[in-house]
């Protein structure tokens, strides 16, 4: 199917406006794009490090919006002419202009694909569900996946430094808290290194339902590997269902300021002398989490690791 991308060229002042307008058009959708920072309410519950540098705002916004080619989108376009007119007597409207392109045709959900291909990390083979196993790998231990929408093919730097630390501190019968479980494979990689039992919890439904489907994929049960939605952070009821004291070993690959506020929250699920490791972590935050932890009497940091830009902290409760 192709789409029609039509651009409206604006001011900061009328996104709003033109947003709701569009809407009463019965138009689903948008894209803005401005030059204004976020604020950090914006920011807190982003998944995201660091934020591209914009240049100056200067009041210039562009509002974007798709209709299926062919589709009577003359007289749409007509009634969105009309409904920026009527805007203008009420708010600077700036241009005002409608420029049309026409998108590709392609299966944007599932494009992705083409570039998730079967790998190894440290003997362990990660390989999409879509693919054969390749012949030089069928002796290995093997994780499948689809990672459908949510974070964790396990090609990230940071999934990679996750596995690797697992693959180092699980020892068999442990039991993992994998936190911000995005497509499950922590806490499939956990049982593959001898786990009997995970938790993964993530604050994303669809990862939840993502990652139930991956634990299925790889012959584990519901009771082996138990998924649930929610923010450990606060959701107590959440917390009292994962066990407080039980863990061995906790994982955390999410990113750096929400590692930062489970410093405390992590101590409570685990064990004495249990393990967290963490990822997420751009180098340049490196500093700020290991003072977290360092901050933190019931911690003991016992070696960080590096890929690229990416660390990776573990420590232990004392």
């Amino acid at each position: 199917m192709k789409w029609n991308k039509y651009t409206i060229d604006t001011t900061t002042e009328a996104v709003d406006f033109i947003s709701s307008m569009l809407e009463e058009q019965g138009i689903e959708g948008v894209e803005i794009e401005d030059h204004i920072p976020l604020t950090e309410a914006e920011t807190k519950g982003m998944f995201i490090d660091i934020l591209p540098e914009l240049p100056p705002d200067e009041g210039e916004a562009k509002v974007s919006f798709y209709l299926e080619e062919n589709s009577g989108n003359e007289t749409i376009l007509s009634n969105i002419r009309d409904g920026l007119l009527e805007l203008r007597r009420f708010v600077d409207v700036g241009e005002g202009t409608i420029t049309c392109s026409e998108t590709e045709d392609k299966d944007w959900i599932n494009n992705w694909k083409q570039y998730f291909h079967p790998f190894t990390v440290d003997g362990l083979l990660i390989k999409p569900t879509w693919e054969e196993v390749p012949e030089e790998h069928k002796d290995k231990k093997m994780i499948e996946i689809d990672p459908g929408t949510a974070f964790g093919t396990g090609s990230h730097e940071t999934t990679k430094l996750c596995i690797r630390q697992l693959q180092k501190y699980v020892k068999d019968g442990d039991k993992v808290l994998d936190i911000g479980t995005g497509s499950g494979i922590l806490s499939i990689a956990a049982l593959k290194f001898g786990a009997v039992y995970a938790f993964g919890t993530d604050l994303d439904e669809n990862a939840i339902e993502a990652a139930g489907e991956n634990v299925r994929v790889n012959q584990y049960s519901e009771g082996e590997i138990v998924l649930k939605a929610g923010n450990l952070l606060d959701d107590v009821s959440l917390q009292q269902e994962a066990g407080i004291g039980i863990y061995d070993v906790a994982v955390a690959n999410i990113l750096a300021p929400v590692i930062i506020c489970l410093v405390d929250e992590a101590a409570r699920h685990l064990k004495k002398g249990g393990v967290f490791i963490t990822s997420g972590i751009i180098n340049t935050k490196e500093a700020e989490v290991r003072a977290a932890f360092e901050g933190n009497k019931e911690w003991e940091i016992l070696e960080t690791t590096y890929e690229n830009d990416w660390v990776s902290i573990t420590v232990r409760k004392r």
